[in-house]
């Protein structure tokens, strides 16, 4: 019989190798670090929306990405040798983008994608399409997508001013999207409003800041089946939703084009992922 020395090393060293393979699977279901990576010729959309610290007990601190995190991203895209397009820029390009082509984009209009974000885009020479909502002032639109969602703390947000997306313009590194007038939730609208949400907005977008607005983006992502050629319809030329993954440009549906969500919780191990799969863990 084994000595109770032994037996005691022995139990510790098969707890240690338990404890090793459990972290072992979260990690590799967290990042899942063994998918393949999509080839380089597949342009990657990064979805954003504030860039902004972290707020004690916020709700929704996923969707601030902090400014030091914003700024390592950008600075590696640049150093990576990544090509910055607008979204309508890697449509119109078509089949004369180069390898490693990115689009960043910035949702609902935060006054930090002025006073943070831009700043960020002009030092790395970068450029996003924000995704605008017309009536974005004193909106909570949160609660269209749960009612759970009644903090107002998104209605308590600072929006960009029309002043401020006159500015981003003047730097040309900005295409101004349309994203939707009041960010309503699709699913939950008749055809007729639906059209009203899409049409208007582009209308309000190139009247008050006299610029094209060629793409759009689906509030929350949710569109029903026949909501892109609607899209199509009302002469945008692109549209991009909240799917996670990079489209096939050569097969996709340009009105429907996958995104790489961006998360305020993503570290940079993440994020480097993200860049290369389309995706975080096993459906993040």
């Amino acid at each position: 019989m084994l000595p109770l020395k032994f037996i005691k090393e022995y139990l510790l060293i098969e707890a240690i190798l338990i404890l090793l393979f459990i972290i072992g699977i979260y990690y590799s279901t967290r990042y899942a670090w063994w998918r393949r990576e999509v080839d380089e010729l597949f342009p990657r959309i990064l979805m954003y929306h504030m860039i902004s610290s972290h707020k004690d007990g916020a709700k929704f601190n996923k969707l601030r990405v902090t400014p030091e995190n914003f700024e390592e991203q950008i600075k590696y895209l640049s150093e990576q040798g990544w090509h910055s397009f607008t979204v309508t820029e890697l449509i119109e390009q078509g089949d004369n983008l180069p390898k490693k082509s990115i689009a960043i984009t910035l949702d609902d209009g935060y006054e930090d994608n002025f006073t943070t974000a831009l700043p960020i885009l002009k030092k790395y020479n970068f450029k996003a399409t924000l995704y605008l909502v017309v009536d974005r002032f004193n909106n909570d639109w949160s609660i269209h997508r749960k009612r759970s969602n009644l903090t107002g703390e998104l209605k308590r947000e600072v929006k960009i001013s029309n002043r401020q997306v006159k500015e981003m313009l003047q730097s040309k590194l900005i295409e101004i999207g349309a994203h939707s007038m009041t960010h309503k939730n699709f699913h939950k609208l008749t055809l007729d409003k639906t059209k009203e949400e899409i049409e208007k907005s582009k209308i309000e977008i190139e009247k008050k800041f006299d610029t094209e607005c060629k793409s759009f983006a689906y509030p929350f992502g949710f569109y029903k089946d026949n909501d892109w050629k609607l899209v199509q319809k009302l002469g945008f030329s692109s549209a991009v939703t909240t799917d996670k993954g990079i489209s096939n440009f050569k097969e996709a549906n340009k009105f429907l084009l996958n995104r790489i969500t961006i998360s305020g919780t993503d570290n940079f191990l993440a994020f480097s992922l993200k860049l290369k799969t389309g995706k975080r863990g096993l459906n993040k």
